[in-house]
Parts: C-alpha cells; structure tokens; sequence
C-alpha cells in the first residue's frame, strides 16, 4: 500500500488535535443547562446507533456472533470509560473551566503506568521516574482550589477519579475479550456507557433538572457538536491515522490535546490562565510527553482514545 500524501496525514492530526482538544470548550457550554450525566448519556447512545447504524449498513454487525463474554467485557469497559470516565468529567465541569479539567485528565496515561506497574508488568525505571513528577503537577493544579473548600475541590477530585476511571478502563480494553472489530466494540461500548449515564441520570434526578430548566440553544449545538464531532469525526480521523501514520505521530494528541484545550478555554470562554496552571501545565506535559515518547519506543502500538474527552482506551471515550 502506498504511503498517503503529508498533506492529508497533517489534515487528520490536526481533525484529532482541533477535534478532541474543543471537546472540554463543547462539554463546559453543554453542561450550563444540560444536567451532565443525562446528556452524557443521550450523547453516546445516539453516537453508538449511528457507528451501528453504518456497521449495519456494512454487513459488519452481527450480533448474533457475539458471544456473552464480549458483551460483558463492552459494558465493562464503556462503563468505565464513559460512565466513570466521561460522566464525571461532564459533572466536574460545572464547576471547573474546560482548560483546567483537560490539564487534569491529560494524566491518564500517567495512571495506565501505574496501574501496569501494579499488574507486575515490567515498566522502565525513567518513565517510572516520570509518573510522581506528572502527578506533582496535578497537585499544582488542584491544590490552589483547596482554599475554598470542599464545594470548590470536588470538581477537581472528580476529575482524578475521572482519571483513573479512564485509565482503568483502558489497561482493561486490552485484557477483556472485546469484539474483535473495532468499530463493533466501540459501538457497544458506547451503547452501553450511553445506557448506564441515562440510567445514572435518572437516579440523580436529572429528569426533573430538565423539565424545570430551559435549555439553551448554546448547550443543545454544544451536544450536537459533541455527537458528530467528538465522537465520530475525531474517532474517524484517529482510526484512519493508526493505519497510516507512526505510532509516534499519532500519539503526539495526549499531550497536545490539553494545551490546545487551554487556549480555546482563554479565547472564547475567557477562563483565567494563572501562573499556577502555566506551571502545572508544563510540568503535566512535559512527563505525558516523555511516558507516551518511551512507550511508542518500548511497545509495537498503542491502544486507542476515548472519542473523549480524550488518554489511551478505546476511542469511544475522548472528552
């Protein structure tokens, strides 16, 4: 197969950069009159009938070929990812600016070491050394908004389990028996994580929040932008790149993603950009930077993000 031209593999990085690094601008805007968890949920049940939709279309969904493991392993994962992972990004963002919660949840794969260190895998002593240094800056991040007590520090905590959810869910897509087809898993993995936020919606009481509540024109276009954008434009970009791209290129979102975010944050929602996100920033991505650069060194690929928000896991996930 002959190599694509540089202009079209630039014209995916950049879907994939712009794409997922506005997804936390496009979550900030939808949860002003969006309660978080119900339209979390309408955003990855509706994103999961299309990919099906198309698989169908395809002749590539059949479910009658999946085994009970497979579908177990789809509701675990997008259960983590989307439920854990996305849902409490969304609630955190109520309170949180978009460009401090992506600084935060860029630490994911500072956590997938983690947990790979915890599991007995072999992990090199240099990136090791990078993950306390990484998680340093996280408190750089959080601690300043301590101040103010616990109804300002729990959108921050929200964001480290939304962290660790994700990074959770993402060291278990390579262990579960997912569907083989990709497009399969994440289509389930998205109707099931799309289910369960519904589902915690209701139980929250989200339902009245939006009966007695207008939503804005601006949350409803942020969803729908969330929907195309976010968790098919950017998955599409990004499938298309691990196929013709070094892994080394594609792997330069994790930690483009948030600076990205951050910039967009300051311009259009004019979110504060203090000295102590500038520093936990660079300390941030920078050791993001050198774990992701040691692991596309270290191992053959690297798994796919979240349509999410997003981190290594499958893409169905991303902010």
């Amino acid at each position: 197969m002959s190599a694509p031209p540089r202009w079209l593999v630039l014209a995916n990085l950049w879907s994939v950069y712009l794409v997922w690094g506005s997804t936390y601008l496009a979550i900030r805007v939808a949860v002003e009159t969006i309660p978080p968890f119900v339209g979390a949920g309408v955003r990855f049940v509706i994103a999961g009938l299309i990919v099906a939709a198309f698989l169908q279309a395809r002749g590539r969904l059949a479910l009658g070929s999946l085994v009970p493991e497979q579908l177990v392993a789809s509701a675990v994962v997008g259960t983590l990812l989307l439920l854990g992972g996305n849902g409490l990004v969304m609630a955190a963002e109520q309170t949180v600016p978009s460009g401090l919660a992506a600084l935060v949840v860029a630490s994911v794969p500072l956590w997938v070491v983690v947990l790979r260190t915890l599991d007995g895998q072999r992990v090199s002593r240099t990136t090791l050394a990078s993950i306390p240094v990484g998680l340093v800056g996280v408190a750089i991040l959080v601690l300043p908004r301590a101040e103010g007590g616990l109804a300002t520090l729990a959108g921050p905590l929200l964001l480290i389990v939304a962290s660790i959810c994700w990074a959770t869910g993402s060291f278990y897509s390579q262990r579960l028996p997912l569907p083989r087809d990709p497009l399969v898993s994440t289509s389930l993995q998205m109707l099931f994580g799309g289910i369960f936020l519904s589902l915690s919606g209701v139980l929250l009481g989200e339902v009245g929040l939006i009966q007695q509540a207008e939503i804005s024109t601006a949350s409803a276009l942020a969803l729908g932008y969330l929907v195309v954008f976010g968790s098919l434009v950017g998955f599409t970009a990004y499938t298309w790149l691990l196929h013709h791209a070094p892994v080394s290129t594609v792997a330069t979102y994790a930690y483009v993603n948030p600076v990205i975010a951050v910039f967009l944050g300051w311009a259009l929602l004019s979110e504060d950009v203090t000295a102590a996100i500038l520093a936990g920033a660079a300390v941030i991505v920078a050791s993001v930077a050198f774990v992701v650069r040691q692991e596309t060194l270290a191992r053959p690929r690297i798994p796919a993000p979240d349509v999410e928000a997003g981190t290594p896991g499958p893409a169905a996930a991303r902010g």
